[in-house]
This record gives structure tokens, sequence and C-alpha cells, in this order.
């Protein structure tokens, strides 16, 4: 990413396309602990930006191995996230709009990748007490209300 890059993503002129996974293994689901703002040092479900002439699944494939090293396949379009964040003068400092898929691991070693500033399983039970977004922690428990049926 460029410093233009960044920049725009910083008080943007039109709302941002990002996508997320929601990567359950047993009783554990996928986080990483995101480096940047916005929500800099809280957990979130992995994802990022779509690049231009990129797929939601190919970017999401791609978001997911450079943040934590493994690989996933996006199974199930599961939640569409509108993630507006205000500054304290009611400006609109960053705006995504956030496809998230439920997605199954395929492979790899889970490693953090340079964006985020960590990566773990996290038991379904450790999440209660963790600093998450809120939207994550939404579709998370939305996630697991849905396994549950």
């Amino acid at each position: 990413m460029t410093s233009s890059d960044a920049e725009d993503r910083e008080y943007p002129k039109h709302p941002l396309v990002g996508v997320g996974a929601i990567v359950m293994r047993g009783d554990s689901v996928l986080l990483v602990k995101r480096n940047k703002e916005p929500s800099k040092g809280m957990w979130s479900i992995p994802g990022g930006l779509v690049e231009i002439g990129e797929t939601v699944k190919d970017a999401l494939r791609r978001e997911v191995m450079e943040e934590c090293g493994i690989e996933i396949e996006p199974t199930e379009l599961f939640e569409v996230v509108d993630a507006v964040n205000r500054d304290d003068k009611g400006r609109v400092r960053f705006h995504y709009i956030i496809v998230d898929f439920l997605s199954g691991w395929r492979g790899g070693d889970l490693a953090a990748g340079s964006d985020v500033a960590d990566a773990r399983w996290t038991p379904l039970g450790e999440l209660q007490g963790l600093n998450m977004t809120e939207s994550a922690r939404a579709v998370i428990n939305k996630a697991v209300r849905g396994r549950k049926r």
C-alpha cells in the first residue's frame, strides 16, 4: 500500500469496499489484532480492502494469507456491515462497507503478517474478555448461533 492509499482511507470521498473472513475450527475462531486505524489494538476477524479488478472472494483469500499466513476458502456470504467511524466533530473519518464470508481453513500454519499485531485461533469461551470491534463480536455471535441450529 502506498502512502497515497493510506491517506485515501482516512476522510474518504466515498465508502471503501472491504472483506472479512469468519473462520471457525472446532470451538475456536480466527482473530487478528489490528495494527492500524481504525480499531488499532483491537481484535477482529481478518480481512481488508478489495483491490481494483479483484473479486471479493479473491480479495478475502489474499488478505487472510497476508494477515495470517493460511489458506481459506470462502463458502457463504454471511453479512454486509456498514462501518462508519466519525471524528469528534462528526465528520466521517473512515467509511467501509465490509462483505463478510463464512470461510473454511484449507491449510498453512498460522503466523501474524506485517499488517497485524497478532493472529490466533481463539476459543469461543474467551471472546467475552477480549477488546474486540463491536462488528466482529456481532458477526461471530451470529455465526455461532447459526452453528447451533
